[in-house]
């Protein structure tokens, strides 16, 4: 069996799954299987990523290569009402204040 009949097995099968594993449809499954694997063996290879720790190199528009800098993590933003300063001793207005909890009865 040649590596294109087992890439289109691989398909027919994760097809036939997707669908509930139906019976008398193996024809069908296998055609569309047939095709995937065509265009997946047409489609253009596309390069390995580069390692988490070296920079990625492009070229700059006048066609010399140079490192990429990576972008540094970006810092969560506070939500609106945590960057609002409240003078001392004053409540937030709109908030309820918490019920004290009933100690468990046993």
């Amino acid at each position: 069996m040649s590596t294109d009949d087992k890439r289109i097995r691989e398909f027919a099968y994760q097809i036939w799954e997707s669908e509930g594993k139906p019976e008398g449809q193996e024809s069908r499954h296998w055609e569309m299987a047939r095709k995937l694997a065509e265009a997946e063996a047409l489609a253009p290879k596309q390069p390995a990523k580069a390692p988490a720790g070296k920079p990625a190199v492009s070229k700059t528009a006048n066609g010399k290569t140079g490192e990429v800098k990576a972008a540094a993590p970006k810092a969560k933003a506070k939500p609106a009402a945590a960057s609002t300063e409240m003078p001392t001793g004053e409540k937030a207005a709109g908030k309820k204040p918490r019920a004290a909890r009933k100690p468990p009865t046993s």
